[in-house]
């Protein structure tokens, strides 16, 4: 075996595989970019090499650096992760030429399969069902926009070295065919060094289901099940699941069949995913072969108990699969969360910053239900806008859907990040949601439930009694200490206390005691009494654990400056406890006017500026482009929401900008 390898990848990705070789007992080598220095990946790899400045291109996509890493430590083999240099077969013969091991397919299965355009072909001389489009070069956006029309509205454009979501539009029309080219080619260029783009036809309401396959050099291929990822946002992928939910057993054995044909055609000798779109008739399609381990791995490595980077070390060493297709089975089901640092109250703009505070939830088996949190970030750490923003992938086992549905939300409710917004109340929200709890979901999901974007989830009854009663104990905890601090002379534990409480401007009339039971607050005007018991909270910490009436729960609290901003899944409140007199005093107040930026064009998130549309005096229609800003290697274009005359542009090409600049002004 290996005795050294290195990883030529950072983050979670990085640390994933380094905790594998660690239990396999080979040294790893880390690299690392200026940006990533003292990375959680560096501290776990036994060395580490830095290779060069933050953007990609100066370093996690220079092969001759990583190649001249791997000789100045002796390591005999690279594994690639996923993205950068994962799927490109230059790279793969660059190490060979040098004498050392590529943990991956062999340089011809990237080049077949790797390259979308040529897959694509393969797949179809093959004869494997494939979606229909145009798998030529195209030249430029008056091509594509000609070949669109032919194909039929709406198509996909898709970079052909492209994955992860970039590099990748739909396009309802011929404006946004031509938008769309442009934004795909220049994206993908930047990402992955290669603006090709090639067309599809998009089929509405498909299903996304992938096949995850493993080969050797010996000729053996097996497939491990399949992965449900149909929930997208601008075609990345946000929660996974194995199995798919909507699957039978005979579908699964045709699409496993078809995966393992195409991958046998290649001579497939390593881990790879062969991704089809599924139509509601259980037909399914070649969409593309990815030639690495997939990001959703874990989920397929939760109900097979197979670890594909091991295999692939394995593999890339030269030993046989030990496995057969028969000890391939399917033990419960697994659900991934993507955590990312993006504001998704703010149409999921990405957001940069430190991590003030990472408590992920311990990785534990509770009951029935195994926790699994695979990330490469810390608390401190910065999120770099160089980079994909994923802060964690957080994976809940167990024995039916539902359960791990439940177990990744009771998770969610106790990962708590502070510094940078996060996506963690829109996936519990998604979670919570009737048709994704009953698998009737689609890559049109996001767009179908939120189609004015994420506001958040409406409070129910039960939430709001669980946060009236957290803001009250809080609340009357605080006043207790101030009284202690001050000198006053405290009443007795156990006498009544009265306190208005307002939920977002609703005022409801309490008394709170603690009684035999537990602290109890008793809200006259429902008539209702809760009791909490089992309090994990003291003033300072986000978290607040308890039991309300018998069922345990987990809310973040986050005081202000007049009560406590609640949070639980997908549904905000503010909640203010004052005393009758303070409260009847308060709603005399006049609410705060929101200031009006009818004038102004904001930039929504923090990035780079790559292009500037307008000039001073010019008259802007509502719906044009003002400015191109690029943060996490995605582009967003900017656009007027409504008709004016620009009377100041505040930025140019190049300028770095944060969230809630001011771009451009309107007379």
């Amino acid at each position: 075996m290996f005795k050294k390898i290195l990883i030529a990848n950072r983050g979670e990705i990085a640390c994933r595989v380094i905790k594998t070789a660690k239990r396999m007992g080979i040294q790893t080598v880390a690299v690392y970019s200026d940006a990533d220095k003292g990375g959680m990946h560096v501290d776990m790899a036994d060395e580490a090499v830095h290779i060069g400045g933050a953007a990609a291109a100066d370093s996690y996509l220079r092969a001759d650096r990583i190649i001249q890493a791997c000789k100045d430590t002796g390591a005999e083999a690279v594994h690639p992760g996923f993205g950068f240099l994962s799927e490109r077969a230059e790279f793969a013969e660059q190490l060979k030429a040098a004498n050392i091991v590529f943990i991956g397919p062999n340089p011809h299965a990237i080049e077949a399969m790797g390259d979308k355009i040529e897959s694509k072909k393969f797949a179809a001389k093959a004869e494997v069902n494939t979606v229909p489009g145009y798998m030529g070069i195209i030249k430029d956006s008056a091509e594509a926009v000609k070949i669109s029309d032919e194909i039929g509205y709406p198509v996909m454009l898709k970079a052909s070295a492209g994955g992860g979501g970039k590099g990748m539009r739909i396009a309802w029309n011929a404006k946004e065919a031509s938008e769309g080219f442009a934004a795909a080619s220049d994206e993908a260029k930047k990402s992955f060094g290669d603006d090709r783009v090639f067309i599809e036809k998009f089929i509405t309401n498909p299903r996304h289901i992938e096949i995850q396959i493993l080969g050797d050099n010996h000729g053996n291929v097996i497939h491990l099940n399949e992965r449900e990822c149909s929930i997208q946002r601008r075609n990345q992928k946000v929660l996974e699941e194995a199995p798919s939910p909507f699957l039978d057993a005979e579908t699964r054995a045709k699409m496993g069949a078809q995966a393992i044909a195409l991958a046998q055609a290649v001579d497939y000798d390593s881990a790879g995913t062969v991704e089809f779109i599924v139509d509601g008739e259980k037909n399914f399609y070649f969409l593309e072969m990815n030639t690495r381990l997939q990001v959703e791995h874990p989920v397929t490595e939760m109900i097979t108990g197979v670890d594909l980077v091991e295999q692939m070390i394995r593999v890339a060493y030269g030993q046989k699969l030990t496995l057969s297709q028969d000890d391939i089975g399917i033990n419960g089901w697994a659900m991934e969360a993507r955590i990312y640092a993006e504001d998704p109250y703010r149409k999921f703009l990405p957001s940069i910053g430190r991590l003030v505070r990472c408590q992920p939830p311990k990785e534990e088996t509770i009951g029935t239900v195994t926790i699994r949190n695979d990330t490469g970030i810390r608390e401190g750490d910065e999120v770099s806008m160089f980079y994909d923003p994923m802060i964690s992938k957080l994976i809940a086992h167990a024995p039916t859907r539902l359960e791990a549905t439940d177990g990744l939300l009771d998770a969610l409710d106790r990962f708590h990040l502070q510094g940078v917004g996060n996506n963690i109340p829109f996936l519990a929200a998604v979670c919570e949601e009737e048709n994704y709890r009953t698998g009737n979901i689609s890559t049109n999901y996001i767009a179908e439930h939120y189609p004015e974007g994420f506001g958040g989830s409406p409070l129910r009854e039960e939430q709001a009694e669980m946060m009236m009663a957290a803001a009250v104990y809080a609340q009357d905890l605080l006043d207790r200490r101030a009284r202690r601090v001050t000198g006053q002379i405290l009443h007795k534990e156990r006498q009544q206390t009265e306190w208005a409480v307002m939920i977002n401007r609703e005022p409801h009339s309490t008394l709170a005691s603690y009684t035999d039971e537990g602290f109890e607050v008793r809200v006259q005007d429902q008539d209702k009494t809760l009791v909490l018991t089992d309090i994990r909270w003291r003033p300072g910490q986000a978290l607040f654990h308890a039991q309300l009436n018998g069922h345990g729960f987990v809310i973040t609290l986050k005081p202000e400056l007049e009560g406590f901003t609640l949070r639980n899944r997908g549904t905000t409140a503010r909640v203010t406890a004052m005393k009758p007199r303070e409260a009847e005093l308060y709603s005399k107040l006049p609410e705060k006017q929101g200031l009006d930026t009818a004038k102004f064009v904001i930039c929504p998130m923090p990035g780079l500026v790559l292009d500037v549309d307008v000039t001073k005096g010019q008259e802007v229609k509502e719906g044009e482009t003002i400015a191109i800003v690029e943060a996490m290697k995605m582009q967003n274009i900017i656009r007027a929401e409504h008709d004016g005359t620009v009377k100041a542009v505040n930025v140019k090409p190049g300028d770095a900008v944060a969230a809630d600049d001011v771009l451009v002004e309107f007379a």
